[in-house]
């Protein structure tokens, strides 16, 4: 619905699906569904509440989170001048609003989004509280609703913003550890970061009628693959078709569609979490494949030392001050830079490749397969682009279908069950923006890998070796040991697609590559990389023998003191790891610089 006045003072709205002008009262107690075509309007957070909740039963939870400018972002506006501006237009501290209520007399916590406030964008404050809300839940053994309304990622707080897609997403791996009813409502829009995780990864993903959600956006996909877009492209009908909703609901009939599903859970409000299984032995042992046995060295304060959330520490030299991020961006992008098959050639043995996902395809922009590493038998899987235009094209530039995360996922798994430690290498402009993984679930795979590598019960070391671009390179570093090469990059979003967004076009890239903070020196400064592997003088493919030699030592150092961590330890520190990554944690980064 369009109006020039707010929407409480105006007396009519005109519906933007028929045009037709409409009495506001008329609109309201149609739950702000047009009655002449069915369009429904999109709703703010407290609205979305009132329709939702008994009367008088939401509590809402505490949301003192002080703003955070964690990276001193600045485009066009410095980005406090944005925070301010929403708050002042939307009433809200914060894109989100949690707290507990009923729904049909059956208690719930809820986090509910709102696309007003800076459109819905995932940061580290709503990271938090949504993480919080989930934590709620958990404590009152009650079932998790989160109501989703985003374009994604928040942009301005860069790679922060992105570590809240694993943060929220190891809070509802906890729920469902212990047999809690988790249930999102997609509603228009979600796309991006919160699309691919937690609006995908709860236990049933309802769409509310003429819901849009994806991966990538409309306007990416036409201008990445200068195709025409199916009629009806992404809405919740084209979900409910491809298998990617539970059901597709009315707005007049969200609410006892919800009561009916909490219903289902009364019994189970009362269930108490699992014990931990402990590892009966030691890992180092199973692992071996002959060779000598390494000295183990010093165990990393992230794994098992004295203060788990302690911020990490550069291992090695970062490398050269003053260098350009945008130079930088460019010699990650390098085609001359060693790949995944590179290095599982020159840093790995006795490479054993591995195929498909199970499901109907093999997606060449991922490889995977069992390797050893100084004699210890290993699950390496990476993203894969080639040198020449032909390799780039056949892989995809490295992009990754849902065809390819579900490998990597299978891969995963399957290395928990033999025991095997998991060593991934990042390397992707992003996942596959294309029509046809839309069709195939981009979002929801995604978002299942992230949710898997918070619970899966083996070490996890990830590399970012060239570009770790969004979603797609976080689908493979949600991990124990974050490394990263000293001339790679790590981003919410590519500098182009920040340029094309914030700055008047796309020629502002290089201003939005010293904006993002998106090198390895500046990752490590915010506790996102737990070490820089030095590259040779010029960078990688200068001498890429040397590269490897860096690397393989690198790889040892990190995850030999990981054999012997219990598997219920492993994953209680990786989950700490990603918990620190909260608005209160931005802000004393912010604070200290």
């Amino acid at each position: 619905m369009t109006a020039t006045a707010p929407r409480e003072e105006q007396l009519w709205s005109r519906c933007a699906g028929c045009a037709s002008l409409l009495y506001r009262k008329r609109l309201r107690r149609n739950l702000d569904v047009c009655p002449e075509c069915g369009q429904h309007a999109r709703l703010g957070a407290p609205d979305r509440l009132r329709q939702l909740v008994d009367p008088g039963s939401f509590h809402p939870l505490p949301d003192g989170l002080s703003a955070t400018d964690p990276i001193d972002f600045v485009d066009v506006l410095p980005y406090p001048h944005r925070l301010t501006a929403a708050r002042a237009s939307t009433g809200l501290t914060e894109a989100v609003v949690c707290g507990t209520a009923t729904i049909g007399g059956h208690p719930a916590a809820l986090a509910v989004m709102d696309f007003r406030f800076l459109g819905g964008s995932l940061g580290c404050a709503v990271g938090e509280l949504i993480t919080r809300a989930a934590e709620r839940a958990l404590d009152d053994r009650i079932p998790l609703v989160l109501v989703t309304a985003s374009g994604g990622a928040r942009m301005q707080e860069g790679a922060l913003s992105l570590m809240q897609m694993a943060t929220v997403s190891q809070a509802i791996a906890a729920l469902r550890e212990v047999g809690l009813l988790t249930v999102s409502v997609l509603t228009d829009p979600t796309y991006g970061g919160v699309a691919a995780s937690f609006a995908t990864n709860t236990d049933l993903v309802l769409a509310e009628s003429g819901a849009r959600m994806g991966f990538a956006g409309p306007r990416v996909i036409r201008q990445v693959t200068g195709r025409a877009l199916p009629e009806g492209f992404q809405t919740a009908d084209f979900l409910l078709r491809h298998g990617q909703v539970d059901m597709v609901v009315q707005r007049r009939s969200l609410r006892g569609r919800l009561t009916a599903l909490l219903a289902a859970t009364h019994a189970r409000r009362s269930a108490r979490p699992p014990v931990p299984r402990q590892e009966p032995a030691s890992r180092r042992e199973r692992l071996a494949g002959g060779g000598p046995e390494a000295v183990r060295p010093t165990l990393p304060p992230t794994v098992d030392g004295p203060d788990a959330s302690a911020e990490p520490t550069v291992g090695h030299d970062a490398g050269p001050a003053g260098r350009d991020p945008w130079d930088t961006v460019r010699v990650a992008r390098h085609p001359g830079r060693p790949t995944t098959l590179d290095y599982l050639d020159s840093v790995f043995d006795g490479f054993v490749e591995l195929h498909g996902d199970r499901l109907g395809a093999d997606c060449p922009a991922v490889v995977g397969g069992l390797a050893r590493l100084d004699g210890r038998h290993v699950m390496v899987i990476g993203h894969q682009k080639g040198h020449t235009t032909a390799e780039l094209v056949a892989r995809n530039f490295g992009m990754a279908s849902p065809a390819g995360h579900r490998k990597a996922l299978r891969l995963m798994r399957l290395a928990a069950r033999l025991g095997l430690p998991v060593v991934t290498l990042v390397d992707t402009p992003g996942a596959d923006p294309g029509v046809g993984a839309e069709e195939q679930g981009q979002a929801a795979a995604i978002a299942e890998n992230i949710l898997t590598l918070t619970m899966l019960p083996t070490p996890v070391l990830a590399v970012i070796t060239g570009e770790g671009g969004s979603g797609g390179a976080l689908a493979l570093a949600v991990a124990d040991r974050v490394l990263m090469l000293q001339h790679a990059v790590y981003s919410v979003i590519s500098p182009e697609g920040c340029a094309a967004i914030l700055w008047p076009d796309r020629s502002a890239a290089p201003q939005a590559a010293r904006a993002l903070r998106l090198t390895a020196p500046d990752l490590c400064r915010l506790g996102v990389v737990d070490e820089i592997v030095p590259e040779p003088a010029v960078a990688a493919h200068d001498d890429p023998a040397e590269a490897a030699r860096r690397l393989r030592a690198a790889l040892l150092a990190n995850l030999l003191p990981l054999l012997d961590v219990p598997p219920a330890m492993l994953v209680r520190l990786r989950r700490q790891r990603f918990r620190r990554f909260g608005a209160a944690r931005a802000g004393a980064r912010a604070g200290a610089r």
